[in-house]
């Protein structure tokens, strides 16, 4: 029997240092938690955003602690998804791993959840996931190999795991719908990009901020870890998966919720 291989040590393990890493929705709440952890983490990261003032002061705070740019961009299209993925071609020649993050939300009573609402949450939530990590394979594939593949993380949401109190109709079905659209790619570009989706709970956002603002006290109460998520427990399972130590895991679905979808 071959001897085991030295074990790698947890500072290699975990490194995202030297990484090219794109982060849409990258200039507030969890995107810009994944972003400002890529960046004190030496990876070289680009965020997106459809505001152009917030892509510039995010740019500025990051790059305050390494190295850090931005363009904007409307993900609900398909032409502004190719548009991204141009716009970052235009100045990297590879892409370590993509983040789609980008989204929206909505909340109504059943009788006036119209076709618009769907369509705007829809269109940015799931085919914007879809469109541009379709653009973005050519850069994910340039260096990848199985022994090191490229990485896609998409940002789903515990509401497309359990049935949530809010009537969110189709956020929820939209966060489902990238859960499984994060399985069926992980299965199409395997084994040379992994795709894998994070599904938050409670953390402080600007989505989250009136649902928080009313209902944060009992929220944290009632979660198993008797918190609200901090920037780091968002940061940290991206990390993870960017890094050698989740090289081995795709098509999974983590549930970053201090417990409330699955022993809530």
């Amino acid at each position: 029997m071959s001897p085991s291989p030295a074990p790698t040590p947890p500072s290699e393990l975990f490194s995202v240092a030297g990484k090219t890493v794109v982060v849409t929705g990258g200039t507030r709440g969890i995107g810009r938690m994944i972003a400002g952890g890529f960046v004190a983490g030496g990876a070289t990261v680009i965020v997106s955003s459809r505001k152009a003032d917030a892509v510039e002061a995010t740019v500025a705070e990051l790059s305050e602690l390494g190295t850090c740019t931005g363009t904007p961009a409307d993900l609900s299209t398909e032409d502004g998804a190719r548009q991204l993925a141009d716009t970052v071609a235009a100045g990297h020649d590879h892409v370590d791993v993509l983040v789609n993050n980008a989204g929206a939300t909505w909340g109504a009573p059943l009788a006036e959840h119209d076709t618009a609402s769907w369509d705007r949450v829809l269109n940015l939530n799931v085919q914007g996931v879809f469109h541009t990590t379709k653009f973005f394979l050519p850069l994910l594939n340039a260096r990848s190999t199985p022994d090191e593949p490229s990485r896609v993380i998409n940002i789903g949401s515990i509401d497309g795991i359990h049935v949530p109190f809010l009537e969110s109709y189709s956020y929820s079905s939209s966060k489902a719908a990238v859960h499984q659209l994060t399985r069926h790619l992980a299965k199409h570009l395997a084994p040379t990009v992994t795709v894998n989706a994070v599904a938050p709970g409670p953390f402080e956002s600007k989505m989250m901020a009136a649902t928080l603002e009313t209902f944060g006290e009992q929220i944290a109460a009632n979660a198993p870890l008797r918190r609200i998520g901090r920037p780091d427990d968002m940061a940290g399972v991206a990390i993870f998966l960017a890094s050698r130590a989740g090289a081995y895991l795709t098509g999974a679905i983590i549930p970053v919720d201090g417990g409330i979808a699955t022993v809530g």
